[in-house]
C-alpha cells in the first residue's frame, strides 16, 4: 500500500514531523513547489500537506482526482477553497492549539520591542552610533497601568491576555463570536468592549482574529484614526487584517506611536514605506517558530492525513465533506 498512496508536502518541515507518514506511505517533499508544479502533480496525490502560502483553489482541486485530505501546516486555512473541497469529498484540516503559547510569547516580544524601542536600540548599537548613556536616549513607554486591547479572544488572544497580568496591564477584548461580559483569566479579568471603544481606550492593540471576508482590512484608515496617537498596533494574526497603506500613512503623520508586525498583507512583500519607518518592528512570520511548536504542528498535520487515509475522521477538521 505504501508504494501506491502518495502524500505531497509542499515545503520542508522540521525533522521528525513526517515520521508517521513516511512509515506508511510514499511521501514526496517538494520544497518551494511552484503553482505550475502543483497543478501537474496534484492528479496523482492522495493527500496534500501545504503551507498557508500555497493556494488550493478550484483550479487546483479540479485536477485532484485522487485527493482525500488537505492538511494545512497552520491554524489558518483561507488558502483553501473549503466549499470546493467539501463538494469533492476532500477533508481540510488545520493545526490549532499547538501553537497557542509560542504565538502568545512572540506577541509579547513584539509588544516589548516596539514600546521600548528595542530594535532601534539594537540598530544604533551595531552601527556604532551609541556614544554613551544620556537621560533622553530612545525614550519608550512603560506598560504598567496601561490598557491592552485584544481583538479576537480565542485561545491565542486569551493566552496573550493572561501574560498581561505580570505587567500590571488592564485588558479589554473584542470578539463578535463571544457573548459580551467579563472573562476571568485567573490573575486578571478581561472586560469586553465594542471595537470602537477598544481602539479609543487601548495603549496597545493586539490582533488575534482569523482572516475572513469580514476581518479583511478590519483595521483600516477609519479604525486607525480611532486609536490614540500614543498607541501601538501589534499584528501576529493574519496580514490582510490590516490595511498596511493606511498604517504607513498614520505612522508617517505621527498619528500612531508605532507598530509591530509578524505577518503582512501581501506576504512576503512589504507595503512601500513600511521598512523605512523606525517606529515599526518587522518580523518574518515567526509567531510559532519554536522547535517544540513546529514539530507539534507537523505531527498534527501528519496525524490528520494518516487518520483520513486509514478511513477515519481527522483530528482537527475545518470542514465536512459531502458524502
Amino acid at each position: 500500500m505504501s508504494a501506491k498512496v502518495h502524500v505531497l508536502v509542499t515545503h520542508r518541515v522540521i525533522e521528525g514531523g513526517l515520521d508517521v507518514l513516511r512509515s506508511h506511505y510514499d511521501v514526496h517533499v517538494a520544497d518551494g513547489l511552484t503553482r505550475g508544479e502543483l497543478k501537474e502533480a496534484i492528479a496523482g496525490v492522495d493527500a496534500l500537506l501545504p503551507l498557508l502560502t500555497v493556494r488550493v483553489d478550484e483550479e487546483i482541486l479540479q485536477r485532484a482526482h485522487r485527493l482525500r485530505v488537505i492538511a494545512n501546516h497552520a491554524v489558518g486555512y483561507d488558502n483553501v477553497d473549503l466549499e470546493a473541497a467539501s463538494r469533492r469529498g476532500i477533508w481540510v484540516t488545520n493545526t490549532p492549539d499547538v501553537l497557542t503559547e509560542a504565538t502568545a510569547d512572540l506577541t509579547w516580544a513584539c509588544i516589548l520591542a516596539v514600546v521600548r524601542r528595542v530594535v532601534e536600540g539594537d540598530s544604533m548599537t551595531r552601527a556604532g552610533r551609541f556614544e554613551g548613556w544620556v537621560p533622553t536616549l530612545l525614550l519608550g513607554t512603560e506598560l504598567r497601568d496601561k490598557t491592552l486591547g485584544v481583538v479576537g479572544f480565542g485561545k491565542i488572544g486569551r493566552a496573550v491576555a493572561r501574560r498581561a497580568a505580570g505587567f500590571g496591564v488592564r485588558v479589554i477584548y473584542h470578539d463578535p463570536g463571544l457573548a459580551e461580559g467579563p472573562v476571568d483569566l485567573g490573575l486578571l479579568t478581561a472586560e469586553s468592549a465594542p471595537l470602537d471603544r477598544l481602539l479609543a481606550e487601548s495603549d496597545v492593540v493586539s490582533l488575534h482574529t482569523p482572516l475572513t471576508p469580514e476581518t479583511r482590512h478590519l483595521i483600516d484608515a477609519r479604525r486607525l484614526a480611532q486609536m490614540k496617537p500614543t498607541a501601538y498596533l501589534v499584528n501576529t494574526s493574519r496580514g490582510p487584517v490590516v490595511d498596511e497603506a493606511a498604517l504607513v500613512e498614520h505612522l508617517r503623520a505621527g498619528r500612531l506611536a508605532g507598530a509591530a508586525l509578524d505577518v503582512y498583507e501581501r506576504e512576503p512583500a512589504l507595503t512601500p514605506g513600511l521598512a523605512q519607518l523606525p517606529s515599526v518592528v518587522l518580523l518574518p512570520h515567526i509567531g510559532s517558530a519554536t522547535r517544540e511548536t513546529r514539530l507539534a504542528m507537523a505531527r498534527l498535520a501528519a496525524d490528520n492525513i494518516h487518520a483520513v487515509l486509514q478511513g477515519r475522521d481527522p483530528i482537527t477538521p475545518v470542514n465536512r465533506p459531502v458524502s
